[in-house]
């Protein structure tokens, strides 16, 4: 399992359909992780209170560009409450705060990083797009 897991990552690393650059989006951020100098910005368009669309654009080592593709994957087509809730549920994974493998299927591929909690250099890596999506979702309830 952990072969299809890598095979994923190293996919959505090397080929995401993904990083491109959205027309008109609702919401633009800029993430950053000064440790190893990953940086992405993450564009987001709703529809009402469902995800639309999201895109990236940026650079760094193959778990953060991996991990916001899968991330965008994961939440496309989500409203902004089943969102949260998955990204606080990956973050919680990340943390090893949960482990149960029935509330992970909740992450659908975004478990493919369940075994970034064994590498803390990687941590903030895999979490980057996550923490910089739930500042646009704050900010899009305002």
């Amino acid at each position: 399992m952990d072969d299809i897991y890598n095979d994923l990552i190293m996919e959505h690393s090397m080929n995401s359909y993904n990083k491109k650059k959205l027309d008109n989006p609702d919401f633009e951020e800029m993430g950053h992780n000064p440790n190893c100098g990953d940086e992405i910005t993450l564009e987001l368009k709703l529809n009402g209170n469902i995800i639309e669309d999201m895109a990236f654009l940026g650079h760094g080592c193959a778990i953060s560009q991996a991990s916001t593709s899968i991330m965008i994957d994961t939440l496309k087509g989500k409203t902004v409450e089943e969102a949260k809730k998955i990204i606080q549920t990956f973050i919680a994974m990340i943390k090893r705060e949960k482990t149960d493998e029935e509330k992970l299927k909740l992450l659908e591929d975004a478990i493919a990083f369940k075994n970034v909690a064994n590498m803390p250099a990687r941590v903030k890596c895999a979490l980057l797009a996550w923490h910089t999506l739930e500042g646009i979702l704050d900010k899009s309830n305002k």
